[in-house]
């Protein structure tokens, strides 16, 4: 059935005193309630099953309501009521480490409502969970927002994830902003465990909500192919952090003057498409004996602020060689971009600021997400480091 808004009081409609009923014709009868009048009229042709329509006469222009009774379609919403429904309150649980990335998450829109688990442990280390007010939620939709830090905080928070659908819930989103175990994604000799496809797998069980599979949003997962190892009961949504960054160079003084440096082939296929519009400039590891060295494959440098772009950074031993060979060639500031700054072993302190525009000497900034919560308490406000909050990208994925 295909409506407009009727031009009348909604109660006068629910509710008409058909008693003044006139035959127009065998297939036309018109009804009167109060001021209102209608007339509807059946209409069929060979070999067809009747249509209803619905004319209201009070008005210039009259409404239509068509009928069609072996396929009846949902109402047209008007644009009012497709704006009321864009929007949906969500509850968002979290766990320990990404409270402060909920917090702002939840500053972004007024639909989004904070809820807290009881984080505790056994006195043989094991967890302890409990979620308060578990029937407050039946009926709403739920997020939780992840850290897979290390595997003892996986399986804590598994636990959460698998029961929070179980309590009637209408949707479920996990959002993880890292997809932890994506460079072992491959096996390479017979005897490697891909523990991206055995994560893939943990979280394609994840128990369905009365609305049906769990959604998965997660930012610039490392392997392309990795969607794939989600399995049907589970739908992931990947986002990038790229806007992020596009936004932040809008704002340098320098920003007609920027050029886009990725350091292997893998970090171009993966982004270039979306850093287009920016010169590019491609590197890449060759050997040199028993020595892996970086060099410049395409794209010239020389008095431009190159921006080396990556997915992620671990010991961040390739984007020092970048920097360093980028510097030679001439460029006149040198920054880097991921979306997610790992660091392990505080390796982030291998970093230097440029001290005013020597590239040879460090980078003037280094842009990460607070994909990684314990990375972000450990350079907060450390030059050349700048967080880039994905919580404003969060909240739009929780809406959609």
């Amino acid at each position: 059935m295909a409506a407009a808004s009727p031009p009348f009081p909604s109660s006068s409609f629910r509710n008409p005193t058909i008693s003044n009923l006139t035959s127009l014709k065998p297939s036309s009868i018109l009804v009167s309630s109060g001021r209102s009048r209608f007339r509807c009229q059946i209409s069929s042709f060979d070999n067809q099953p009747p249509h209803w329509s619905l004319d209201f006469l009070s008005r210039p222009e009259p409404i239509h309501l068509i009928q069609n009774p072996s396929s009846m379609s949902m109402p047209a919403a008007s644009g009012s009521d497709s704006a009321a429904k864009i929007v949906k309150k969500v509850c968002l649980f979290y766990s320990p480490e990404t409270k402060a990335l909920a917090d702002r998450v939840a500053s972004e829109s007024d639909s989004i409502e904070l809820r807290s688990i009881n984080w505790r442990t056994f006195e043989d280390g094991f967890p302890n969970l409990f979620i308060p007010n578990a029937h407050g939620i039946r009926g709403q939709h739920v997020a939780f927002l992840a850290s897979f830090s290390s595997p003892g905080k996986i399986f804590e928070q598994l636990s959460v994830i698998y029961a929070l659908p179980k309590l009637f819930i209408s949707s479920f989103t996990l959002v993880l902003p890292f997809f932890p175990t994506g460079t072992s994604e491959r096996m390479e000799d017979e005897g490697d465990v891909a523990t991206a496809f055995t994560l893939a797998r943990i979280l394609s069980n994840i128990p369905t909500s009365r609305g049906g599979p769990t959604s998965l949003v997660t930012f610039d997962i490392h392997a392309l192919q990795e969607r794939f190892y989600f399995g049907d009961n589970i739908l992931p949504c990947f986002e990038s952090g790229i806007p992020l960054l596009k936004n932040r160079l809008q704002q340098l003084p320098d920003s007609d003057n920027i050029s886009i440096a990725f350091p292997d082939d893998g970090a171009w296929k993966r982004f270039h498409k979306q850093l287009q519009h920016f010169p590019t400039i491609i590197c890449n590891k060759v050997r040199i004996g028993d020595q892996r060295i970086v060099r410049i494959k395409e794209g010239e440098p020389a008095g431009r602020h190159v921006v080396i772009v990556d997915d992620l950074v671990q010991s961040g031993g390739t984007l020092i060689e970048c920097q360093k060979v980028l510097a030679a060639n001439g460029a006149a500031k040198v920054s880097a971009y991921v979306t997610h700054g790992i660091f392990p072993n505080r390796s982030w302190q291998r970093f230097e600021h440029d001290n005013g525009g020597h590239p040879a000497n460090g980078l003037t900034n280094f842009w990460i997400t607070d994909s990684c919560p314990l990375t972000v308490k450990d350079v907060i406000n450390k030059a050349p480091f700048e967080v880039l909050s994905l919580a404003s990208s969060i909240a739009a994925a929780l809406q959609i």
